[in-house]
């Protein structure tokens, strides 16, 4: 036997291990940047949640379609990307900023800017529309 066995395609067990291994890595390093997802779950019409989960200067992260709205005044409702644009983590409400528990990055509730790196970008914004008590992504 000669140690290295193929699959009859001409590729060795350790060439195709090594191969697979490399895949994983890049995709695993690639989930951790780049551009923040839209909002999937939740599409432009639906509603997103409650205004009154929405504390007047903080805000709530809605799981379900990606999003953090926030109040930075009463009754001035704003949408941001849940993800941070340094790693892709999702963000925590905090008050006075959006807050990134993965490595540190601040947002301003009412722009999305960022207070605290190590983000350099902003949060992504979106529009929302109040019909009662539902927040409606626009």
């Amino acid at each position: 036997m000669s140690g290295q066995r193929t699959c009859g395609c001409g590729v060795s067990r350790r060439r195709l291990l090594g191969t697979a291994g490399a895949a994983a890595t890049v995709t695993a390093v690639s989930a951790c940047g780049g551009e923040p997802p839209d909002p999937q779950e939740v599409r432009r019409g639906q509603v997103i949640g409650q205004t009154t989960d929405v504390p007047v200067g903080g805000g709530t992260v809605f799981s379900h379609s990606k999003l953090v709205v926030t109040q930075p005044e009463e009754g001035d409702y704003r949408a941001f990307s849940a993800a941070c644009t340094h790693g892709g983590c999702t963000v925590q409400e905090v008050d006075e900023v959006i807050g990134c528990l993965c490595h540190g990055s601040e947002f301003d509730v009412a722009t999305g800017e960022v207070v605290t790196g190590p983000a350099t970008e902003p949060l992504q914004g979106f529009t929302v529309t109040i019909d009662g008590t539902d927040i409606i992504l626009d």
